[in-house]
């Protein structure tokens, strides 16, 4: 009898040990509560053994797609989404084995990425908080608003997946999640009325290059890791969060994306420009969905002098990568910078008011990607000067209600003559310009304003979006 109770033992023992290893593997992106993008056809993928076939089938159609493992064990079924909706569901079968994937929303979906200031989450950092989060993270409750997170993870090698999983904004949720995002998903929301799915990879302290694979970098001077002990720090190391955390996520069906990184490239400001095209071009050409929105904030101002504070360099001057950031909208198609002069803090890299950030990024996305009209969605930027005697006139471009200085002295601005030396200049603001003079300049030739590491916004539109610091000369300090 007892020898009956053992075998009888060990064979249940192996039935679980195969039930267990003929488990049904998808990625992690592909759980209960997730939102797949409308109106698309999307990728589902997972893993198997070699030469499996398996079955995928989805409720809002009861259409059943077939698939087999290649010969690396991965499947992948390309599927047709339906308009914004749900409840649905997704069912994957393979041999006898079966997984429900369930209230699965079909709506918006948005890559959101960078460094601290995108992780920041609404309940703020230790001893650093988010300008109403908590009010926010009270009232977040939207079972049409969902989001995951990809966790922190460097690695040499591409990740093929991660730990975790969709969730509900509620108040249970969203404390942890990123403030930026949810403020930016949240109006999208609210304005468009359906679903939307927030993909969450950034990582506190990432320059650029961390974000792109060795392939990208072939043509920049960056040191490549070759092995684990190479990675150090991780958020600084090239290659690093590409293949560690948005290897995972490359290919998920997405409307954009929206990026708030640059702090850490401050003393490269010259080559961060390069650097932050190549690598919107490559994700796009990674993704395989053509040339998809791509919205970001532009670093805030902050004293970052204090990092070097026995020395002086002034190609450190944050002006300098703010400038990278707004010539990137010429060079990347289908994109949009926001301004955040007026958020900066002197002693904070972190501004807490994530609201006006994340919403920002969102009037771009519902103006150009969605072409919902009536409101300002960028902020006013140089046009051209006209030179007037040893006066200055500044026109601007995006100002359809003009400029405002909210009736406050406006002592930002610097001209120069051909002897390279700026001086404080006096500005008279009109509605769409502003003229410049100063006793110390007879023939101006360049104009500079708010071209400094720390500084406050003064301009804005007449809908309070900043005029973003810039310069019309190109007389680059030493690299």
């Amino acid at each position: 009898m007892k020898s009956v109770n053992k075998n009888f033992i060990l064979l249940i023992l192996l039935l679980i040990g195969i039930s267990a290893n003929s488990q049904i593997e998808v990625s992690s992106l592909f759980s209960d509560n997730m939102v797949l993008q409308q109106q698309a056809e999307v990728p589902v993928w997972g893993w198997a053994k070699k030469g499996e076939e398996l079955q995928i089938e989805t409720s809002w159609d009861s259409k059943t797609t077939t698939v087999k493992a290649d010969a690396e064990g991965r499947w992948q079924a390309n599927i047709q989404t339906p308009n914004a909706g749900g409840p649905y569901e997704i069912t994957i079968f393979q041999g006898e084995e079966e997984l429900q994937i369930k209230d699965i929303m079909a709506g918006e979906v948005w890559l959101c990425s960078g460094q601290s200031n995108m992780e920041m989450p609404l309940k703020g950092f230790p001893g650093q908080p988010v300008e109403g989060g908590n009010e926010t993270i009270v009232r977040s409750a939207n079972k049409n608003l969902r989001f995951i997170t990809i966790p922190r993870n460097a690695g040499v090698k591409p990740e093929k997946n991660f730990e975790g999983q969709w969730e509900i904004s509620s108040p249970q949720t969203t404390g942890d999640f990123s403030a930026t995002a949810w403020y930016f998903g949240s109006l999208l929301e609210e304005t468009l009325d359906v679903p939307v799915g927030l993909i969450h990879v950034s990582y506190g302290g990432s320059s650029v290059e961390a974000w792109m694979n060795k392939e990208m970098l072939v043509d920049f001077d960056i040191a490549i890791p070759k092995s684990e002990n190479d990675i150090d720090p991780p958020m600084r190391t090239a290659t690093a969060l590409f293949n560690g955390m948005l290897s995972p996520v490359i290919g998920y069906g997405i409307k954009g994306s929206i990026w708030y990184q640059g702090e850490s490239n401050y003393d490269r400001p010259f080559q961060y420009r390069k650097l932050f095209v190549k690598m919107v071009q490559e994700w796009r050409e990674l993704w395989g969905q053509g040339e998809f929105p791509f919205y970001y904030a532009q670093i805030a101002p902050f004293n970052y002098a204090q990092f070097t504070p026995d020395k002086v360099i002034e190609k450190n001057n944050s002006a300098y990568v703010r400038e990278a950031q707004l010539k990137a909208q010429e060079d990347i198609s289908n994109s949009g910078m926001v301004v955040l002069m007026d958020l900066g803090r002197k002693n904070n890299i972190h501004p807490p008011e994530k609201q006006k950030g994340g919403e920002r990024l969102a009037f771009r996305a519902l103006a150009e990607t969605y072409g919902l009209e009536g409101f300002e969605f960028r902020s006013p930027q140089f046009k051209d000067l006209e030179i007037k005697g040893s006066n200055v006139v500044v026109a601007f471009d995006h100002v359809p209600n003009g400029i405002t200085s909210y009736a406050k002295p406006v002592k930002g601005f610097e001209i120069a003559g051909e002897d390279r030396v700026f001086y404080p200049a006096t500005a008279k603001v009109r509605r769409k310009s502003v003229i410049l003079s100063s006793p110390e300049v007879e023939k101006p030739v360049a104009v500079r304003y708010l071209f400094e590491d720390y500084v406050e916004a003064e301009l804005f539109s007449t809908g309070g979006l900043p005029i973003s610091s810039f310069r019309t000369d190109d007389w680059n300090p030493e690299k």
